[in-house]
């Protein structure tokens, strides 16, 4: 494979996002344009034109396989030690308070001590049925402020985003039940538990398609089931236990647009309002990061009713022409 097929990268976008089958719309297109204008088909015999393709497409294969695998471990790798750091500081927390952190079953036994003491004449219950855990409502995590809808300030770009809600510093937004945070690539999800005992990852539903998430507890209602609101890469998606709450992170497959909601039936927010950061755009080549950049100011124009890149360019042209020409009379004319 070459070494700049990079190079070719927004190209190949821009011609992916116009058909709208996906990759089997897409390979068709160039396997028509190659039968159409060249000899790859009938050059050779038909076995020669099936092996250069098999090839080609094994050996992309087992590139794309080697890097997915690296990332996932690079991605696993940071995630245990962000555990680890988080369980060292929470120990020192704890050494340095002197309080001590019971498990569930310690806890039990020393209210029963306590009971006991309290009322030494009552009886225990001799029966082997296990207790059922009590699950308190779900809310946000500690902390987090309610995402606001947009009030009306008198200006008439912002009355436009009236009603939608206020983005969150991470992008997203902060709902009732969970909080969502976004890049133009990627979502990461987090869903408190606020119930009484300690959450174990076999507790935990947590289920993804390409367009469906459920996640909750095992035998409860669950906290999310819905639609998304676009298409993601469920079988690249990761998810970890963080002090009660399940912290899940997928990648979009359209990594062109900032999503205005998690699950269809959220209210939306307000894209205009979000705020990219720099860094993420800088990490993409200097063509993607241009078409990324346009897509980006256009989404912004037409929010706004206001012409975008393409428009102004064509308007640019009319301009120059009119003026080169002032003997013609433009008064009737149209533009749009």
């Amino acid at each position: 494979m070459s070494d700049n097929s990079e190079m070719f990268d927004g190209v190949l976008l821009g011609l992916a996002e116009k058909h709208p089958g996906g990759v089997p719309d897409l390979l068709k297109t160039i396997a028509e344009f190659l039968g159409r204008k060249t000899d790859f088909f009938t050059g050779a015999g038909e076995d020669v034109w099936k092996k250069m393709l098999l090839s080609i497409f094994e050996e992309a294969a087992k590139k794309s396989v080697a890097e997915h695998k690296e990332k996932m471990a690079k991605r696993a790798e940071a995630e245990r030690k962000r555990k680890e750091e988080q369980a060292k500081k929470a120990k020192l927390e704890s050494d340095q308070s002197g309080v001590t952190e019971l498990t569930e079953e310690e806890a039990e036994a020393l209210q029963k001590e306590i009971d006991a003491k309290k009322n030494p004449t009552s009886v225990e219950s001799t029966s082997n049925e296990p207790k059922k855990k009590k699950v308190a409502p779900v809310k946000s995590a500690p902390g987090e402020e309610l995402s606001k809808p947009i009030e009306a300030t008198g200006d008439a770009e912002d009355d436009k985003e009236v009603g939608k809600l206020m983005p969150n510093s991470g992008n997203g937004a902060n709902m009732e039940k969970y909080s969502w945070t976004q890049t133009l690539s990627e979502v990461e999800l987090r869903v408190p538990f606020n119930v009484n005992f300690t959450v174990r990852s076999k507790d935990v539903v947590v289920e993804f398609t390409k367009k469906h998430a459920k996640v909750g507890l095992k035998g409860h209602p669950l906290i999310i089931d819905g639609d998304l609101c676009a298409e993601i890469k469920h079988a690249d998606m990761l998810w970890l236990l963080e002090k009660n709450s399940v912290v899940i992170t997928f990648e979009k497959i359209n990594q062109m647009n900032w999503w205005d909601r998690l699950v269809t039936t959220d209210a939306p927010l307000s894209t205009r309002k979000i705020n990219p950061e720099p860094s993420k755009l800088s990490d993409l080549d200097g063509e993607t990061r241009g078409m990324v950049e346009k897509m980006m100011y256009d989404q912004r124009q037409k929010e706004m009713g206001l012409p975008t890149s393409d428009d102004q360019k064509k308007q640019e042209v009319m301009k120059k022409f009119m003026e080169q020409h002032p003997e013609m009379d433009f008064s009737k004319c149209k533009f749009n």
